[in-house]
């Protein structure tokens, strides 16, 4: 099993940022990959972003964040950080972290590909 917590969220003005945190323990070791998602009330989750472990830099984004947000990993703590940068009202959402153990072929932005998840952090973006 996994654990996965979240934190990092609260509200802040259109253009700031944010470092939300995800900490993972439990039996990690065999994880491949960890994603974020985000999910807006009556939105579906979606990916944000993800990350191949012990890879250097190899994270992907989807284009709603590219080039504002950033995902890094600390491998001594099993934390990740997901920088996020000129925040938008749009970015408003719970944010989630994943992880799974399946050794997809690139790092994966889709529910459906992660076993375990975190319960959210609430990131509140405001004009």
């Amino acid at each position: 099993e996994v654990q996965l917590v979240e934190s990092g969220g609260g509200s802040v003005q259109a253009g700031g940022s944010l470092r939300l945190s995800c900490a993972a323990s439990g039996y990690f070791i065999d994880t491949k990959y960890v994603g974020w998602f985000r999910q807006a009330p009556g939105k579906e989750r979606e990916g944000v972003a993800a990350i191949a472990l012990g890879r250097t830099n190899y994270a992907v984004y989807a284009d709603s964040v590219k080039g504002r947000f950033t995902l890094t990993e600390d491998n001594f703590k099993n934390t990740f950080y997901l920088e996020m940068d000129n925040l938008k009202l749009e970015d408003s959402a719970m944010y989630y972290c994943a992880s799974t153990t399946t050794a997809w072929e690139r790092p994966p932005l889709y529910v459906s590909q992660y076993k375990y998840w975190g319960q959210g952090t609430q990131v509140t973006v405001s004009s």
